[in-house]
């Protein structure tokens, strides 16, 4: 299992524009890919869930991914957060 902490930049934080391309990134591989804010979690691939999580600019959430190519997504999860949020 690969796993990796970020801290949200976007003013919004995780809204509906981004949380949707998200989930469209995490879909293009086969590990299971969690986000964790607090003592919630929420899979990556599941928007509404993902929205749920409310998660605001400045708050730390703690991404996982577990499976076949779990390297790869934890990097390609981690550029697209870096890059989008």
């Amino acid at each position: 299992m690969k796993e990796f902490m970020y801290t949200v930049k976007d003013e919004q934080g995780i809204h509906a524009r981004p949380a949707g391309m998200l989930v469209k990134e995490a879909k293009k591989y086969e590990s299971k890919i969690t986000i964790y804010k607090d003592e919630k979690s929420a899979e990556v691939t599941r928007l509404m869930a993902l929205m749920a999580l409310g998660i605001k600019c400045g708050q730390e959430v703690r991404v996982t991914a577990e499976g076949p190519d779990e390297e790869a997504a934890a990097d390609g999860i981690k550029a697209f957060l870096e890059a989008n949020l």
